[in-house]
C-alpha cells in the first residue's frame, strides 16, 4: 500500500528541478504516491521529460502561486491563498495526503501549517525537532528556529514532543531527555532554563537533567530542548564546523603522495563518513506540535534529500505521532474532567 506525500514543487532555491528528480527517486525506491503542487503548464513538461517514458505514482496538483525565501512570512501567507504550500498543506488536512514536505521559507512554512492544520490542543507553540547525528544513533534536538522566545511552559512541551518522536519514529526505548544549558547542575543556566527543570522532571519522562553543548553530539542524551534562539544557533555553527572538518580532510587527504595512497585504501571508510554526515540523507526537520505531518527541508535540498524528506514524511505518518501527541495532552485534561 502506497502512503500519499504531497511535496511542494517551488520550494528549494533550486526548484522545481531537485523536487522532480526526488520525488522521481522517492517513487522507485519507497513505498510512496507524490502529489507535487505548483504550477501545472510548467510542471508538466519538466516531469514528463524527466520520467522519459516511465510509469511513476506521480501525480500534478495545481497551485498558481510561491512563497520565496526572501519574502516576508506572515505578509505572503496572508496574500498568497493559493501558494504551493497552503494547496500542499490543504491535501493534509483533507486526507488526500498523510504529510507535506517543502524545502522552502521556513518561517512561511510554520505559519501555513499552523493555520491550516491548527495546532494540537495543549501546543502552544510547534517546534522543529532536528535529527543530530551522533556515534550512537541520532539525538533529537528542539527547537531549533521555530520559537526565538520560549516560556518554561513551552519547554516543558518540546520534551513531551520530543521524547514521542524518539520512542515512535526513531524507535528509541525509553530516550534520555536532557535541557541545554551551561552547566550540569540543576541551578546552572539562565531563568527559562532554571525555571523548566522542575516542570520537565516532574513529567513520566526519563529526564536527566541538564546538559551541555558537547552533549548535542556525543550520543548521551537522546531529546535536548532548547528555544529556539539558542537551537538555530547550535544548528548554524554545526554546519559550519561540519563544512570545515571536510574541507580539511579533503586538503589533508591530498596534501602528499602518501596521503593521497590511503584515502584511495581506505575510501570505502571514508565514503561511509560522508554519507552519515550528509545531511542530505536526514531530509527534513519534523514540525511537532500540528494536526498533521509537515517536514521542513533545507533550501539547498539536492534531489537525494528532497526524496528522504519524502521518506521521513511517510515515516512519521505511518508511526501515528501526531495522533500519540494528541493523545498525551488530552489526557491530563481528560483526568481532571
Amino acid at each position: 500500500m502506497l502512503t500519499d506525500i504531497a511535496l511542494d514543487a517551488w520550494g528549494s532555491d533550486k526548484a522545481p528541478e531537485p523536487e522532480i528528480k526526488g520525488a522521481i527517486l522517492a517513487c522507485r525506491h519507497l513505498p510512496v504516491r507524490v502529489h507535487l503542487v505548483g504550477q501545472q503548464d510548467v510542471l508538466e513538461p519538466l516531469l514528463a521529460q524527466a520520467l522519459r517514458g516511465a510509469r511513476l505514482p506521480i501525480e500534478i496538483v495545481h497551485a498558481s502561486e510561491r512563497i520565496t525565501m526572501d519574502e516576508k512570512a506572515a505578509q505572503a501567507v496572508r496574500a498568497k491563498r493559493d501558494s504551493s504550500m497552503r494547496v500542499g498543506l490543504k491535501l493534509v488536512r483533507e486526507k488526500k495526503a498523510a504529510g507535506f514536505f517543502t524545502a522552502g521559507n521556513t518561517g512561511a512554512a510554520m505559519a501555513t501549517a499552523k493555520m491550516v492544520l491548527s495546532a494540537l490542543p495543549g501546543v502552544d507553540r510547534p517546534a522543529l525537532a532536528l535529527a543530530v547525528p551522533t556515534l550512537t544513533g541520532p539525538t533529537i534536538l528542539l527547537d531549533v528556529g521555530a520559537n526565538t522566545d520560549c516560556k518554561a511552559h513551552n519547554l516543558e512541551q518540546f520534551a513531551v514532543m520530543g521524547e514521542m518522536y524518539a520512542r515512535k519514529v526513531l524507535k528509541v526505548d525509553r530516550p534520555r531527555v536532557g535541557i541545554l544549558s551551561v552547566g550540569e547542575e540543576e541551578g546552572k543556566g539562565n531563568d527559562l532554563t532554571r525555571e523548566a527543570f522542575p516542570l520537565i522532571k516532574a513529567l513520566p519522562l526519563n529526564f536527566i537533567g541538564n546538559v551541555e553543548g558537547r552533549d548535542i553530539y556525543n550520543g548521551h542524551c537522546d531529546v535536548i530542548v532548547c528555544d529556539g534562539f539558542v537551537g538555530n544557533v547550535a544548528l548554524k555553527t554545526s554546519e559550519g564546523i561540519l563544512k570545515l572538518v571536510r574541507e580539511m580532510l579533503k586538503i589533508s587527504l591530498k596534501s602528499t603522495v602518501t596521503a593521497q595512497v590511503g584515502a584511495m585504501l581506505s575510501r570505502r571508510a571514508f565514503d561511509e563518513f560522508k554519507r552519515r554526515l550528509d545531511p542530505s540523507e536526514y531530509g527534513g526537520t519534523p514540525l511537532l506540535g500540528v494536526r498533521g505531518v509537515c517536514i521542513i527541508g533545507h533550501g539547498s535540498s539536492n534531489d537525494r534529500a528532497i526524496m528522504n524528506g519524502i521518506r521521513v514524511a511517510a515515516e512519521f505518518a505511518t508511526a501515528g505521532v501526531n495522533q500519540q501527541l494528541e493523545a498525551d495532552f488530552a489526557a491530563p485534561a481528560d483526568s481532571n474532567a
